[in-house]
């Protein structure tokens, strides 16, 4: 079951119920949350709202690097997950999630998109070691 982002009833702190004013609306419905990992490239579209798609990335094994010093983007393999600062339980899992450090053939890089929410893995070069 998806769960709503209001929590429209609740208790007083007397303990007393509160009764909801209104029903809960279809745009504060949540989803189930899209976490992409290493593996054969899938992307599946997911309606939004005002009928648009948005491409969220379920597997995926290649990256665009962008390299600032020769100005260029390259496509890299990526080869693991070395750091997830916004989760531990996702760096154990894999998770490519925003500000995740990866290791690539060229090298560990930063992911500095929203895979599960843009439809692709962007990067940049970094110096930080695990």
């Amino acid at each position: 079951m998806r769960k709503s982002i209001e929590n429209l009833a609740g208790n007083k702190f007397t303990g007393g119920r509160l009764k909801p004013s209104r029903m809960r609306r279809k745009s504060e419905i949540d989803r189930y949350p899209n976490e992409p990992i290493v593996g054969k490239d899938s992307i599946v579209p997911r309606r939004v709202r005002g009928g648009n798609l948005k491409f969220a990335i379920k597997y995926s094994e290649f990256l665009n690097i962008n390299d600032k010093e020769n100005k260029k983007t390259i496509k890299t393999k990526i080869i693991r997950v070395i750091k997830n600062p916004a989760n531990k339980d996702y760096e154990r899992r894999g998770v490519l999630s925003k500000g995740a450090f990866v290791e690539t053939e060229l090298g560990i890089a930063k992911i500095i998109s929203r895979p599960g929410q843009s439809g692709n893995i962007n990067a940049i070069f970094t110096k930080e070691s695990t």
